[in-house]
């Protein structure tokens, strides 16, 4: 009954209200209705919200693609994460029927906490998730990526899905590594992985919350004894370290340890698969690019950014208001929810020259803002940079005439972007 009630508040009151904004003509609601759909419609809304300006008002609050008022809403101590708190009998319903298992949605996740929890939950967390500690990742992931590559090449001549073989195998077992998850439990975390990664998107069906709950539950059980046995035996992998981390002596507790490993697997997981997905289509549909990369392969990190400016894993985001303030010249009443659409921003003609095209020599391509900004920046970031050089790269060396076939597929999500389908013969 809990979960029912859980999923009404959460998904589906979201979920009609939606429908009946939208059969109104409101453009916030038709954009998260249309990209549940997964087409490039998306786009065609954004740039209508943008023709209204630096702010658009919808039913629901306001909405924001300028690059500037963008940054603004993300990095301004007027604005924090979260919704508005429900008061009266229906904060009690929803403060009952929360669940008990961890959630990369809710406190304690980074994604939701603000000062001064945030402060020294992130200062712990960066002292581990440090640059170094990526660039040590980065020959792991060569071989990893090569070991896939080496897998597919006996099936190179008939379609596979890269989302399956490749795209989603490949960041979920750098995770592997970074959480120290024995080899026998390699291939639980991938399905946790894939199961718990759409508990960061709006507006699930019933069906899906239930599986995606099921499998959250599953995970925090698995990781309580997993953190045990790092505590009697830690090995060098990143979650070991912040198991032993502290600050001014005190470390994370059980409950923020497992929010940060729940963080790393569902939001650097599906990400990630996003990022990857996204690049190979923008690489197979561009062989300028391609042959530009061939050509100079020092601009692959470039081209990472410029993919991500372009077709972003994270569409969009959300702040409310802690006072009254502005955005845009606009003003915005204390409580209201300004949604910050990034990828949005990311095609801002102010900011972009020919924002539409797909130019991996862009000079200033690193100006998106995929990776949100401010305090809540991901702390991924690097990893995911990391992670998507080395899978494209890879996988271009490796198999320079791939073809996509027909039949791909996006991912029916309203905040993530990606590819649920990607059917491709790597050697035509």
């Amino acid at each position: 009954m809990r979960s029912g009630v859980h999923w009404g508040v959460a998904h589906g009151l979201p979920i009609l209200v939606l429908r009946r904004a939208a059969g109104r003509g409101d453009l916030q609601a038709r954009l998260v209705r249309v990209g549940a759909t997964g087409t490039d419609e998306v786009f065609d809304l954004i740039e209508e919200i943008r023709s209204h300006g630096p702010l658009y008002r919808s039913r629901l609050g306001h909405v924001t693609t300028d690059h500037a008022a963008v940054r603004h809403v993300l990095t301004s101590d007027d604005f924090r994460t979260g919704l508005p708190t429900a008061q009266g009998a229906l904060g009690r319903v929803t403060r009952w029927a929360a669940p008990d298992s961890l959630h990369p949605v809710e406190p304690p996740s980074l994604l939701v906490t603000e000062p001064p929890d945030h402060t020294r939950y992130r200062r712990l967390v960066t002292r581990v998730f440090t640059m170094r500690a990526v660039e040590r990742l980065r020959a792991r992931t060569e071989e990893i990526a090569a070991d896939l590559l080496d897998s597919l090449a006996p099936r190179a001549t008939g379609p596979i899905d890269l989302v399956e073989t490749y795209c989603a195998v490949l960041p979920v077992t750098v995770i592997a590594e970074i959480l120290g998850v024995p080899e026998r439990d390699r291939g639980q975390v991938l399905a946790f992985g894939s199961a718990a990664a759409p508990s960061l998107d709006l507006g699930l069906g019933f069906w899906r919350y239930r599986s995606v709950s099921r499998a959250l539950a599953r995970f925090d059980d698995w990781l309580g004894e997993h953190l045990e046995s790092l505590r009697r035996d830690p090995g060098d992998d990143l979650l070991s370290q912040l198991v032993a981390a502290r600050e001014e002596g005190r470390g994370l507790d059980e409950t923020e340890l497992k929010a940060t490993a729940g963080l790393v697997l569902a939001a650097g997981f599906e990400t990630t698969v996003n990022l990857l997905g996204n690049g190979i289509s923008l690489l197979h549909d561009h062989p300028d690019q391609r042959a530009a990369l061939a050509a100079d392969p020092s601009l692959w990190p470039n081209a990472v950014e410029e993919a991500l400016r372009l077709d972003p894993p994270v569409l969009l985001t959300g702040r409310m208001a802690v006072r009254d303030t502005e955005v845009g010249g606009a003003p915005v009443r204390r409580g209201a929810m300004v949604t910050a659409i990034l990828g949005g921003a990311n095609r801002d003609p102010a900011v972009f020259t020919d924002p539409l095209r797909f130019d991996v020599a862009r000079p200033n391509a690193r100006e998106h803002i995929s990776f949100s900004a401010g305090r809540h920046h991901c702390l991924g970031a690097q990893l995911a940079r990391m992670e998507g050089e080395v899978g494209l790269r890879a996988i271009w060396e490796r198999f320079p005439d791939l073809r996509l076939e027909p039949g791909a597929g996006r991912r029916e999500t309203r905040i993530l972007r990606g590819f649920e389908r990607l059917p491709a013969t790597l050697r035509p």
